[in-house]
């Protein structure tokens, strides 16, 4: 699937599932470090953590280059909105390229396929950075046929965050999140009260349906793609979308037609008991001071425990080929795997066992759950240009959650549009 990239990929690599797990809000690039580009030891370093994240990187690099003298790190914030569109403007000259980035783990396939990143698996060596440092879900997830292209700063999939308010006044012990379909929707039930305007779990029918569905359906033992062709209308897929409007239509534990961020909305008036939703939402639970609870995934699905992530990966462009700047990645690369405890407090869990195995990181309310998950975490297919391929299915889901068509109609219809992509 050989495609020019800077042409349809750019408006699929800036779908929301692509940047998924930074934070929204505004930044100003060159945020931190110092000296100049072509400095000898000298490192650029882009990321898209324009929002609370962002300080928390700051920190980690900060604090690296107190830390020694003979490398320094520039740290360059670059708004989620543009990142891809910056990234692939360095990539083909039209821009000064960073010496090191910032990849969500479903981007990493089209660019390895596009032959823009580096092999990092003799660099890593040569660092001693190894497997052995990191959780072997996340450090596969940076591999393609067997190389290694990403170094994993964390993997941050789905959690379940609930009301304890509304539990505790609906009768359930607040302390005891559903942790399967049967006692979830039981529990969603006991949380309704439609006259007033109280749900007990709010099905949203656009983001973050890209993480939703694709856990329901990996629990059901399903996958997207299998062996290289669209499985969109799978028997597990078609259950898992079934399922998720079932809630609405039969159940009737959700509201219809929720449009974007309406169940975040009311979660935060204490009017949708239960939410699904990734572990960068915890400050906005903060900030608004909710009695909340935090856990992972219930076994929404039929068949097994799983749920759906992305990830942040450090890779390193291919035509990087100064000795100098790719020693001070390494170094700083080894760095952060021994000090991400910064990072760990924007609520993601670092992918490093040096932080996410530390009695510290385990004292802290929702990080130890985000990392209870990573050993059955599951990706986006390793295939290159997901975000287009998959667009027809996020749009398909959305019809049928509005009950505008069939499960299995619309998973139908998904599979075509994307085969025709594919082709």
């Amino acid at each position: 699937m050989k495609r020019k990239w800077l042409g349809a990929f750019m408006a699929a690599a800036l779908t929301a599932g692509t940047l998924a797990g930074c934070s929204g809000g505004e930044s100003t690039s060159k945020e931190g470090g110092s000296g100049g580009q072509g400095t000898e030891g000298h490192i650029t370093f882009w990321a898209p953590f324009s929002g609370p994240d962002g300080p928390r990187m700051k920190e980690i690099v900060d604090s690296y280059n107190q830390s020694q003298e003979e490398y320094s790190v520039d740290f360059q914030i670059v708004p989620q909105s543009e990142y891809y569109k910056t990234v692939d403007l360095g990539f083909s000259g039209q821009k000064n390229n960073a010496d090191l980035l910032i990849m969500h783990g479903d981007q990493i396939p089209t660019y390895v396929d596009k032959n823009l990143l580096k092999d990092v698996t003799e660099i890593t060596a040569e660092a001693e950075i190894t497997r052995e440092d990191y959780s072997q879900t996340a450090w596969e997830g940076g591999q393609i046929n067997g190389k290694q292209y990403g170094i994993p700063l964390d993997i941050h999939p789905l959690m379940f965050y609930w009301n304890k308010d509304m539990f505790k006044a609906a009768g359930l012990d607040p302390e005891k999140p559903p942790v399967n379909r049967e006692e979830f929707v039981q529990m969603a039930k006991q949380l309704t009260n439609a006259s007033s305007g109280q749900y007990g779990f709010v099905v949203p029918t656009l983001w973050p349906q890209q993480f939703i569905f694709p856990t329901v359906v990996a629990q059901n033992g399903g996958e997207l793609i299998k062996d290289g062709k669209v499985n969109y209308n799978s028997p597990e897929a078609v259950e898992a979308l079934s399922f998720l409007r079932g809630l609405v239509a039969e159940e009737k534990v959700s509201p219809e037609n929720v449009q974007q961020d309406g169940e975040v909305t009311l979660f935060l008036q204490g009017k949708n008991a239960m939410h699904l939703n990734g572990p960068w939402m915890m400050e906005q639970w903060e900030t608004a001071k909710l009695n909340y609870g935090v856990a992972p995934v219930p076994q929404l699905g039929t068949e097994q425990q799983a749920v759906f992530g992305n990830s942040h990966n450090f890779v390193i462009p291919a035509s990087l080929e100064d000795e100098k700047k790719i020693a001070a990645a390494q170094d700083f690369l080894k760095y952060v795997a021994g000090n991400a405890m910064e990072w760990a407090k924007s609520g993601m869990a670092p992918a490093s066992k040096a932080v996410y195995e530390s009695e510290e990181f385990n004292e802290m309310k929702q990080q130890p759950q985000v990392a209870k998950q990573f050993e059955y975490a599951v990706f986006s297919p390793r295939i290159s240009n997901w975000g287009q391929v998959s667009e027809p299915l996020w749009s398909e889901v959305n019809l049928a959650l509005l009950g505008q068509k069939d499960p299995q109609k619309a998973l139908d219809d998904a599979v075509k549009k994307a085969e025709q992509r594919m082709e």
